[in-house]
């Protein structure tokens, strides 16, 4: 691959490298920043020695990459707000008992069934001043309004942390919060809010006060709202207000993308920057004039789309593109996407482990690299079939480059997303160029019918055009398990076959074979490795009971009548088996008593009858049975107590301080999480 003989190329992945390093190993930061200087001075030592006294010497190419790759994994860390002495994280008494939070809203999030949900930035914890982001949860309710951007609020109450998955194998969101540095959430309710009248007006604040009155004004001038929340999420970045069955559609369809700004939109927006912008004469001036009002124009379009991670990284590659084409020099489109990701990764280096930034840069070099050999294959002479021929081209290049990362993360894989791509990308040009045109020209609360109602129509035969392709749920393949090892192997399997395919060798060929078995050897070893695994598990649902037993690729399921119906739509269930590659083998009712390996199980439910010479090694609470447990606990000496989600809170309160008295382990499912015998 030529792009790795690029010495940016080296650099990047090296600068890469320090970033994963240091988010994995989490170095103590004395440490590393006495090797950054150590690292320092041996780069200063070889560029001396290359310069003056060793020619041709590697020592100068290893101190670059040595540098690249402390200097990513420091980036981490200055950026990381748990390390700053300020974040709220640094004191632990935060999180033990009620507090009166100071607090700015920063960017509304779409909200739940029971709660609205911001990211709010922390100014005080008691007398003391913090800083860090929170999710707060605000209980909806008849009077309560939505918060800007900008508005102070004192609250009073508890920040809890960031809570591990409930369940096995399950999303983890806790995580997920995390790696976009916010470490905990709020919960609270309206009457115990304190409004200020104030409001910190930076630039977060006017670019939500832009983006609102643009929406406000589509509204008043009535914009399907349907329609609306698709026009917003295509233009603006603002996925908020979209309804699941949308998002759902364009999932099935394979063109969730779209509702994401990215590379697509942004080279729209350029082309139709660099269109209207024609009549300026391309002399010196002119394209330096041009340059600076298309970057200026990207750089808002980025700050009113939320600076969201694909749409930071489509605006700064694009920019890129822009000084090129305006100063009549040749960009390779390689060095452009390298120093995109270095300068992205510069500032945010956590954007690295967003799933979207992944996925676009992905596709994106795929695109780069895979469609001209694709587009080789068959050379139309019909400019009809020559469109048609690139759009698949382009389609099929991303998502060979795409797949095997989307099956990791989402575990399925839309067969039509060609057939999307056909007919969404000519409706998406025509979509933008209306949209952007119409949002401008709603900044001003000017919106001509004759604009805004084709907009609305277009985007209304989008989601139908959609919703039909996503309707043929047979060609969509769910719940394929896949796992970090596959991932690679899989990787490896397509580089080189690529490779192979764009210049044929006998040395290509036999490194394609080596993939292919590298593939096969890593999924058997995954097969061997799950055959070779026992597991017994209580399951985090709230007011139910489920169990599972695993025995390999076995499973059996334990739960009541309803559960046990619906097991193939039960979310946390498919999740826990593909994770395993598993199936399930039989379905049965819970039973009082249950044997796993040399642990025997009593199981109390409502009833909260059990048998007096039972001596068992868990004892499990299920439906809040009425029981005097201290006296229980006495008779049959259990080595753990475990209560799951179906007993009232209320109670564990109780059975939590019986079993601190007789100094038995006491494990509340609600609260802890899923409980797991090996």
């Amino acid at each position: 691959m030529k792009v790795l003989q690029f010495p940016l190329a080296k650099i990047t992945i090296a600068f890469v490298s320090g970033i994963l390093i240091a988010f994995y190993i989490k170095p103590a930061p004395v440490f590393l920043f006495g090797l950054l200087a150590v690292s320092l001075l041996f780069f200063c030592t070889s560029y001396y020695l290359q310069k003056n006294i060793l020619k041709n010497t590697s020592c100068f190419g290893l101190s670059t990459y040595l540098l690249s790759f402390v200097i990513g994994a420091a980036t981490l860390i200055v950026h990381t707000d748990s390390y700053q002495k300020t974040n709220y994280t640094q004191d632990r008494s935060v999180f033990e008992k009620p507090q009166l939070l100071s607090l700015v809203i920063r960017e509304k999030l779409k909200g739940s069934n029971t709660n609205d949900r911001y990211i709010a930035i922390v100014n005080q914890i008691g007398t003391k001043n913090y800083s860090g982001k929170i999710l707060l949860n605000i209980r909806k309710d008849s009077v309560y309004h939505t918060l800007e951007t900008g508005t102070l609020l004192r609250i009073k109450g508890v920040l809890y942390k960031n809570k591990l998955p409930n369940n096995p194998n399950q999303f983890d969101y806790g995580e997920y919060l995390s790696k976009k540095q916010i470490y905990a959430q709020l919960y609270t309710d309206t009457d115990q809010i304190d409004i200020s009248a104030d409001l910190i007006k930076d630039i977060w604040y006017y670019a939500s006060k832009l983006r609102t009155t643009i929406i406000h004004n589509l509204e008043k001038n009535n914009f399907h709202k349907k329609e609306l929340s698709v026009a917003i999420a295509l233009v603006l970045g603002q996925k908020q207000d979209i309804s699941p069955d949308i998002i759902q559609d364009y999932q099935y369809a394979g063109a969730i993308h779209i509702l994401s700004v990215s590379g697509l939109h942004v080279g729209f927006l350029l082309l139709f920057l660099t269109f209207i912008l024609s009549p300026i004469p391309n002399t010196k001036r002119g394209a330096v004039l041009k340059l600076i009002i298309i970057l200026l124009c990207l750089a808002a379009f980025a700050l009113i789309a939320g600076l969201a991670p694909s749409v930071v990284r489509s605006v700064t590659m694009f920019s890129f593109v822009a000084i090129g084409y305006q100063l009549r020099r040749s960009v390779n489109i390689y060095h452009t996407l390298l120093v995109s990701i270095l300068l992205i990764l510069l500032f945010q280096p956590s954007f690295l482990f967003d799933v979207g930034f992944q996925l676009s840069y992905i596709a994106l070099f795929f695109i780069i690299w895979l469609q001209p050999l694709l587009a080789s294959i068959w050379n139309p002479k019909n400019k009809s079939l020559q469109y048609i021929w690139g759009i698949l081209t382009v389609s099929f290049a991303a998502q060979i480059g795409t797949m095997p990362l989307s099956i990791y993360y989402f575990h399925q894989f839309p067969g039509l997303f060609f057939i999307t791509n056909l007919v969404v990308i000519p409706l998406l040009s025509l979509i933008m160029i209306l949209g952007v045109l119409v949002m401008v020209l709603a900044a001003f609360d000017l919106v001509p019918i004759f604009m805004s109602k084709p907009l609305e129509w277009s985007i209304y035969y989008l989601n139908k055009i959609v919703n039909s392709i996503a309707s043929f749920e047979q060609f969509i393949i769910r719940d394929i398990p896949l796992n970090s090892y596959l991932l690679l192997s899989s990787y490896l399997l397509i580089i080189t076959a690529i490779v192979w395919f764009k210049k044929p060798t006998f040395h290509k060929l036999a490194l394609v074979l080596m993939s292919v078995i590298t593939i096969q050897l890593t999924y058997m070893q995954t097969q061997w490795n799950i055959q070779n695994q026992q597991e017994w598990v209580i399951f985090n649902l709230k007011r139910n009971t489920m169990i599972t037993e695993r025995h390999g690729t076995k499973v059996i399921l334990f739960a009541n009548d309803s559960i046990r119906k619906n097991s193939k739509n039960n979310s946390v269930l498919k999740s826990y088996l593909t994770a395993n590659f598993s199936a399930l083998t039989s379905k049965e009712n819970i039973h009082n008593t249950a044997f796993y390996n040399e642990n025997r199980i009593l199981i109390l439910d409502s009833l909260g009858t059990y048998p007096k010479d039972i001596h068992p090694t868990v004892i499990l609470l299920t439906q809040s049975p009425k029981i005097n447990l201290d006296r229980m606990l006495k008779e049959l000496q259990p080595k753990i107590v475990v209560a799951d989600a179906s007993n009232y809170k209320t109670i564990q309160k109780y059975w939590k301080e019986s079993c601190e008295k007789q100094k038995i382990p006491f494990h509340a499912i609600g609260e802890k999480g899923f409980f797991k015998l090996n």
